[in-house]
């Protein structure tokens, strides 16, 4: 007998024997996982796998980051136990091979021999799609003590790397939220709320602002330190369709991504259609529903060369089974218009019993493909990532655009250091000029940023640098147009309000003058000897700085006009800050330069005060209302969450000066029902988290604008204050109407289309909500609100604050009927005898993606009262 047929039967026996001492999941949970109805938690998840990293040298579980409420997060590296002893040098390994484009063909050929394919996987980012991180024992205890052949020869070339759940803290929720209500008519009901501290299913919209820990966690996985070939984000989609999409996606796909990795992200998507279908699995779609244009998901690595995937199982009830009527099937969307049998969909499931047992059994099968296909393309797909990298920093070389130029003097230099500081941690290369430089007629300073494409990052780069531009895909030719699935503006410099130039003509001299930004980035400037610190209004960092200074008690005043400080303008509304006791620490931590002088300023100040602030935030997903959170928890300011019944009962003028809402539909916020025409849908919530503000909520929300409170809103929330409104109180009733409209839903029947776009709109100037804001300004726009205002009457006022040209309107994205924009508001001032409203057609945080607009919502926070 050979010596390598005794070897694998020897492996085989030591397998088995030791398969009997790791601890089976139906030992451990009490059940198997994916069992009807039952679910377990992620500390559950997490002792489970840390029990099989004791028992098995085949896992290893390391972890990489904590979740916004604090939980740890993990991978759990399953392979060979060779592999698992030798992760540090493969970790090296696949680092050489994604980063070093000297690399010499013979070390190349060694370094591929010696390497293994690893496999990223992230398990239920979307907390009430809990198949994936429910299946995750039934995968790691499979794999561990597998004694098939074919198997233990794939563990020996692959590396998978399991994160059990992308959002621990919202996997609790919604276990705790389905345990609570099993068995009782609401079981099947949705999580109240959103399912994450901030951002809910946005938490699939953050890969490339990176603003939340957990996003962070993932993204330095394939950014900085394991640098896997391959990666697959596991979901789930709606219950009547296809019961499990797989790769490849439709149109639009990412046009600066190399088509090598299209045709590889194919080549895993038709092994698992074909490899799941010989297992039985049935309804499994493709080349359908799901475009893959827009970064900013976990997939986002596939402008970093990896292999990026996405899988999409049909849902049950969270853990509930339901049954599925062969004439509730539907196709949805592109390349699936109809249920049947296609090219896209060859064998449909025919319906029936829908269970969590299902799903757990498509997402075995389908992971089992994707590390039998990584196993057998192993060399191929190794060799494609270091080729990748040496292709796009050739093209850096030798293709325009060469380098990206970020000059230093930006009116928010707190924005540029955020910008680089996040450049670098996506690892990509930053560097600045070292002298003064003048190239192709234009003047570059010294400690501008500068960003060159000659890295293997290079499609990144270009993605977020610059302005977008939609490829428009059509059905049929002339025909409708294929619509984004997400947005279509993400350029980092614009939605920064910073100036960048792009430079296509490569310079050797220019190179020579670059030097690598190192450590973290900062243009701090602190010095002990002054007697006034001046915080500029166009940097969004003077106001974090701000509302801290407030919360420690600090006195700060505001200018209300421009002046001049020994030849250094100063703009209205900066803010001017006396030495005193703590300032001193509290400036020591800035990053952006600040102004210190011993003179008194020469301008006309006012004290400011935070205002009490309440926002108001839904239990039906308010996602936006999650990230104003986010940026109110940034910034510093203090806020109180109200939700829509709360009204009925709060003494609002008592307790708030402010009252905040959201972009959340206006029928939610007051009837607790989504109203479309005349036709309310009721929510998939428990009812008493589906309560609105109601009639007396309302009216108590019109006392508090007739005492003088201040209104921000934003989006569809806006549509609480139009039309015909009414102020009651003991002995009298006003009734009234706010001099202003909203014509968005007319412009979109006429033709307006602009789904999630830059659109440059015109700032009134020197009105406190605009103070630091430039003349002209991009925001990120849907098109609707469109405001128009009329001549007010009565106690009312109106001003508009920013509002559109009649074309060269977008700056980055898709905008289609442009001109139907003309003369229309983006944001608009109001008021109301003492009360003061500020309703904005955009979000001015969104996703926390936008700090150009940051200020439109901080100085509506800080708007001096009516006199």
């Amino acid at each position: 007998m050979r010596k390598s047929t005794l070897m694998l039967l020897l492996s085989l026996l030591v397998t088995s024997i030791f398969a009997q001492t790791i601890t089976k999941p139906d030992d451990f949970f009490g059940f198997k996982p994916g069992a009807d109805r039952m679910l377990f938690s992620y500390e559950k998840l997490i002792d489970y796998l840390k029990t099989l990293d004791n028992q098995s040298d085949k896992l290893r579980m390391v972890e990489i980051g904590t979740s916004p409420l604090g939980k740890p997060m993990y991978i759990a590296f399953i392979s060979s136990e060779q592999n698992i002893r030798n992760l540090d040098r493969l970790k090296d390994i696949n680092k050489k091979l994604a980063l070093d484009f000297n690399l010499i063909e013979s070390e190349k050929a060694s370094l591929i021999n010696e390497g293994k394919v690893f496999v990223l996987a992230t398990l239920s980012m979307h907390s009430s799609e809990v198949g994936p991180s429910q299946s995750a024992p039934l995968i790691a205890y499979d794999w561990i003590t597998s004694t098939d052949p074919s198997k233990l020869k794939t563990m020996n070339d692959v590396v998978y790397m399991m994160v059990p759940c992308h959002n621990p803290d919202g996997m609790d929720m919604v276990v705790d939220h389905y345990n609570k209500y099993k068995e009782t008519k609401y079981e099947s009901t949705s999580y109240p709320g959103i399912y994450h501290k901030y951002v809910g299913h946005d938490n699939n919209r953050d890969f490339i602002v990176l603003s939340q820990t957990d996003t962070k966690a993932i993204s330095s996985i394939t950014s900085s330190t394991w640098f896997p070939q391959v990666m697959v984000e596991k979901h789930q989609m709606w219950s009547s369709g296809p019961r499990y999409f797989v790769p490849p996606n439709t149109d639009p796909i990412a046009e600066n991504v190399d088509p090598t990795l299209w045709n590889w992200m194919g080549i895993f998507g038709q092994n698992m259609i074909s490899d799941m279908t010989a297992k039985g699995l049935t309804g499994i779609c493709q080349h359908s529903l799901f475009d893959n244009y827009w970064p900013g998901s976990t997939e986002t690595c596939l402008w970093k060369n990896v292999i990026s995937l996405l899988t999409e199982s049909a849902s049950a009830q969270l853990a509930k089974p339901i049954f599925v009527e062969p004439t509730e099937l539907v196709g949805n969307g592109k390349g699936l218009a109809e249920y049947k049998i296609s090219a896209n969909m060859p064998a449909p499931w025919p319906g029936g019993w829908w269970r969590l047992s299902d799903i757990a059994q498509y997402e075995m099968e389908s992971t089992s493909s994707i590390l039998n296909t990584a196993s057998l393309y192993k060399d191929k797909i190794l060799t494609l990532q270091n080729d990748l990298c040496k292709k796009e920093v050739k093209l850096g070389q030798t293709q325009a655009p060469y380098y990206y130029i970020v000059p230093e003097n930006q009116a928010d230099k707190s924005e540029l250091v955020e910008l680089v500081n996040l450049l670098k941690e996506h690892g990509i290369e930053v560097s600045k000029l070292d002298a003064d430089f003048t190239m192709n007629g234009m003047n570059y300073k010294k400690g501008d940023i500068v960003v060159s494409l000659a890295q293997p990052f290079r499609a990144f780069i270009k993605e977020v640098m610059e302005s977008q531009k939609y490829p428009e895909r059509h059905f049929t030719p002339g025909g409708e147009l294929m619509e984004p699935y997400d947005i279509t503006s993400w350029s980092l410099p614009l939605h920064k309000g910073l100036i960048s130039k792009q430079i296509d003509i490569r310079n050797i001299d220019f190179e020579k003058q670059l030097s690598k930004v190192e450590g973290t980035y900062g243009l701090g400037n602190y010095q002990d000897a002054f007697e006034y610190a001046i915080l500029t209004s166009t940097s969004n960092e003077s106001y974090k700085l701000t509302f801290n200074a407030l919360n420690s008690g600090i006195k700060v005043d505001r200018c209300t006009n421009d002046f001049d400080l020994d030849g250094t303008p100063i703009p209205a509304g900066s803010f001017i800050i006396k030495k005193q006791d703590k300032l001193a620490e509290l400036l020591k931590t800035t990053t952006f330069p600040i102004i210190f002088t011993n003179k008194t300023p020469a301008a006309e100040l006012i004290p400011i005060t935070l205002p009490r602030i309440a926002i108001v935030e839904s239990y039906m997903q308010a996602i936006d209302a999650g990230w104003t959170r986010f940026i109110l928890d940034t910034y510093s300011i203090k806020f109180t969450v109200l939700r829509p019944k709360d009204f009925e009962k709060a003494e609002l003028s008592k307790n708030f000066d402010m009252i905040i809402f959201p972009d959340e539909d206006a029928s939610i916020l007051k009837d607790g029902k989504v109203k479309r025409n005349e036709d309310y849908f009721i929510s998939n919530i428990p009812p008493d988290y589906a309560k609105g503000m109601g009639p007396k909520g309302f009216e108590n929300l019109m006392n508090f604008i007739d005492t003088g409170g201040t209104i921000i809103s934003w989006g569809e929330s806006t549509a609480l204050f139009e039309g015909a409104l009414t102020i009651k109180d003991k002995t009298s009733t006003e009734e009234f109407r706010l001099p202003f409209r909203n014509e968005g839903d007319k412009l979109e029947k006429k033709g307006l289309q602009c789904p999630g776009s830059l659109i440059k709109m015109d700032v009134l100037q020197n009105h406190p909500i605009t103070w630091g804001v430039p003349s002209k300004i991009g925001i990120f726009y849907n098109g609707k609100p469109a405001f128009t205002t009329s001549i007010p009457t009565f106690d009312m006022d109106r001003r508009v604050i920013g509002f559109f040209e009649e074309e060269n309107t977008l700056l980055s994205g898709y905008l289609e009927g442009e001109k139907l924009l003309y003369n229309k508001s983006g944001i608009i001032w109001l008021k109301k005898g003492k009360a003061q409203l500020v309703l904005m057609g955009f979000s001015p945080i969104f996703r926390a993606s936008i700090a150009g607009d940051y200020k439109f919502l901080f100085n509506s926070i800080l708007l001096p009262k009516v006199q």
